[in-house]
């Protein structure tokens, strides 16, 4: 078997291991919900949205000079009035 072959199956495996993970994980969420899907999205959104929130403030507070220019400043949002 070539290099490129074993590298492929071992792609092929790895992908099938992320997706038992992934439906292990999605199981898992809706069990904690009590098997409410409705309930486990919600909490996936919320969670989403705090980890977005948080992001975004730990992107501001860092100093430009630390980052060397590997940060870039996030785009200003524009409030509707």
């Amino acid at each position: 078997m070539s290099r490129r072959e074993n590298a492929l199956q071992r792609s092929k495996k790895s992908e099938a291991e992320t997706a038992a993970l992934v439906e292990a994980e999605v199981d898992e969420a809706i069990a904690t919900c009590g098997g409410d899907v409705r309930a486990a999205l919600r909490a996936t959104l919320i969670a989403n949205a705090y980890l977005e929130a948080e992001i975004e403030r730990l992107t501001e507070a860092i100093s430009t000079g630390f980052a060397r220019g590997r940060m870039r400043k996030a785009p200003q949002r524009i409030t509707k009035i």
